[in-house]
């Protein structure tokens, strides 16, 4: 701890290193003895080396590069994380059954893993091809190998309930003749499903390892390098410039230093971690409570899942299944993004303003031309990037141009300046951020093919229809909600359903896992109901995100907790609260497109409106949640404010007057209150 009393909140890099590895599984790397330490590093360098090969200047077939892949990823799982959570806190030990610190039996199915994941890439095509169908013995004890070590490592590194939700999807398709009504289908044998799982490229070798594989990887790996250049620290800095000074200053500085965190880092829990370690401790010396500074950061921090230009690896899977280019998803995201980032930040300004909280004095606060003059060139990289993608440039080609910048830009720069060993263990370091979420793509890919192969989606679309149509019909014969068809009720309850199920499953599985099973499983309802299929990806991908700051499992709320040192699920409860305005933007995009901007039927007037509209039922939930405008509100008028928030989840100028007509009576009790105070 720091021992200079205005900083005896500020915890040691090493406990937050430790806070990182307690509330995100994808950190919990087992020690090991220094030989295999070696190895693990060496082999990690070698995975970026070779990606950032293949990406730039390879040639290499489809199925090898997302076989190579897989190899190096399920192969390292196996020898850096243990079979038993709490190995991962254990010093290494030298029990006879270990090699420097890794099990015996982990260093057989890592070697196993490896094989069983390039044994079919490294085929020749002509065979793979004539082999779909009619698959060999040894290609169906391969697949077997291949989907038991697949699962196993996702439970290693991401948790057991991705695991589960595939063996519940592997058993469905074995089984399904004895499922129940509209689930019921034909079956398959155990021949039948390796041969779909691991012989085509519908399964493990599926759309997800293969967005894992061509983009992510290099992305993960910018950040890592953009970071370690000092990009990350000019974020903070501006923040600080920017937003330091004002009422609760710190809160503040928060919102803006995780946005500029979430360009370059889509994990929540580590934007919480790198940012909060100065944020939080700031906040609670201005006087904001611990668990509210918690979840001030948390819910700040998940908006770098949805922020342009990285996006975690969701925006990547979005360019393969929807077939457009990057800079239209980018150009979609970027004002749900924005509203999110507002949305908290209305909330923290009234809560300062309630508390008549301060900012941070002169003397707190970085000097602008100071922090310009030292970081200046770390954001050369960033802006090639985005330039890159802007013009018109693939992914691909983007993320190995801003490598080289920030390569380039960390030899040359006096300040942060990257040496030979810099450059090794940041290679490291990418390789290692990949692994947990390349081996839940891989079982996510298992998820996914037997969607394929059973229909499941079409057939848990029709039952979400039929649930919310059925929910509509009872709404749609009793006044005043007869105003509304029962279409638009089932629409209504078919998003509310979809909505609950990403929560659901959100709450232990990664959010780009949740994204692609959801679409698998819901996007056929949401079809249906004519809801365009770039509204549907969004709609499911925010709802996803907001499981990261939904209790009873807020990861990101919970390692902010650890720094703040308040209640975890207290510090979880404020920050769902804090960031309700997610809960509400995807609403507002299904019901106006135009937000989206590259929507179908996009104007510029439809698009003015439904931001005017969002942004003032963001502002009037916020008052609610706060109970606090101009004065204090009473619990009728928040409840008040609250309802009549929602009227702006459908914007229109109809809508939005009457929202106006609605608040009047209370904005008019504010203004009077104020000038009698």
């Amino acid at each position: 701890m720091n021992a200079d009393p205005q900083d005896r909140d500020q915890l040691s890099a090493e406990q937050l290193a430790e806070l990182e590895r307690k509330y995100d599984p994808e950190t919990a790397f087992r020690p090991t003895g220094a030989k295999i330490a070696m190895v693990i590093t060496t082999a990690l360098v070698a995975m970026s080396v070779y990606h950032f090969y293949a990406s730039g200047f390879g040639l290499i077939r489809e199925l090898l590069h997302r076989g190579i892949h897989l190899a190096f990823v399920l192969g390292l799982v196996f020898f850096m994380f243990s079979y038993r959570r709490s190995n991962s806190t254990e010093p290494a030990s030298a029990a006879w059954y270990r090699f420097d610190g890794v099990n015996l039996l982990d260093i057989t199915f890592g070697i196993l893993a490896v094989v069983a994941a390039l044994y079919l890439p490294l085929l020749p095509p002509e065979i793979v091809a004539e082999r779909v169908g009619n698959p060999s013995d040894f290609d169906v004890l391969a697949g077997t190998i291949l989907l038991v070590v697949t699962l196993e490592a996702a439970r290693r590194s991401v948790g057991p309930t991705l695991p589960i939700i595939a063996i519940i999807f592997i058993l469905f398709a074995i089984f399904g003749p004895y499922a129940p009504g509209a689930l019921k289908h034909g079956g398959t044998s155990w021949l039948g499903l390796i041969n779909h799982l691991y012989m085509t490229n519908q399964g493990i070798y599926g759309v997800a390892i293969g967005v894992m594989a061509q983009y992510v990887f290099l992305f993960i790996l910018f950040g890592v390098l953009a970071t370690r250049i000092g990009l990350g620290q000019l974020f903070i800095d501006l923040a600080m410039v920017i937003a330091g000074r004002y009422s609760g200053g710190p809160a503040k500085v928060a919102i803006f230093s995780s946005a500029f965190m979430g360009t370059i880092s889509g994990s929540s829990i580590a934007n919480t971690v790198t940012t909060g370690a100065l944020t939080i401790p700031a906040m609670k010396r201005v006087g904001y409570p611990p668990h509210f500074a918690g979840a001030v950061e948390a819910t700040a921090s998940t908006g770098g899942q949805i922020t342009p230009p990285i996006m975690g690896a969701a925006a990547f899977i979005m360019v393969e299944y929807l077939e457009i280019p990057l800079r239209d998803i980018l150009a979609a995201a970027l004002f749900p993004a924005l509203l999110h980032y507002f949305g908290i930040f209305i909330m923290v300004h009234l809560e300062a303003r309630k508390l008549g909280l301060r900012g941070l004095s002169a003397e707190e606060l970085p000097k602008a031309g100071l922090v310009l003059r030292q970081h200046w060139l770390s954001i050369i990289p960033l802006a090639i990037l985005v330039y890159l993608i802007l013009s018109g440039r693939t992914p691909d080609f983007a993320a190995v141009y801003g490598i080289i910048a920030c390569v380039v830009v960390g030899f040359l720069n006096p300040v942060n300046r990257l040496n030979l060993t810099d450059l090794w263990n940041s290679l490291a370091a990418g390789a290692r951020s990949t692994l947990a979420v390349g081996a839940a793509a891989a079982t996510v890919g298992i998820v996914v093919g037997v969607v394929t192969l059973t229909g499941v989606g079409f057939r848990l679309g029709y039952v979400v229809l039929q649930t919310a149509n059925d929910i509509g019909s009872v709404m749609g014969s009793v006044w005043p909600f007869s105003y509304f068809t029962v279409p638009q009720w089932a629409l209504f309850f078919s998003l509310l359903l979809v909505a609950f199920a990403c929560i659901i499953m959100g709450a232990g599985i990664p959010t780009t896992a949740t994204y692609i099973i959801l679409v698998a499983v819901a996007g056929p309802a949401l079809a249906q109901l004519q809801v365009e299929q770039l509204v549907a990806h969004f709609f499911v991908f925010y709802y996803g995100v907001l499981a990261d700051i939904t209790p009873p499992v807020a990861l990101a709320a919970y390692a902010a907790a650890g720094i703040a040192g308040s209640n975890p699920f207290k510090t979880g409860n404020t920050a769902f609260r804090l960031g309700i305005a997610k809960a509400l933007v995807p609403f507002v995009f299904v019901y106006s497109p135009a937000l989206l901007l590259v929507a179908d039927g996009f104007t510029w007037a439809a698009f003015a409106i439904t931001l005017l509209g969002a942004m003032l039922g963001i502002s009037a939930m916020g008052v609610a949640f706060s109970g606090f405008l101009l004065a204090p509100l009473n619990k009728l008028e928040r409840w008040w404010v609250g309802a009549t928030s929602l009227l702006f989840i459908a914007p229109g100028v109809t809508t939005m007057l009457i929202g106006f007509v609605f608040l009047s009576p209370v904005l008019i009790r504010q203004f009077l209150q104020r000038k009698a105070a």
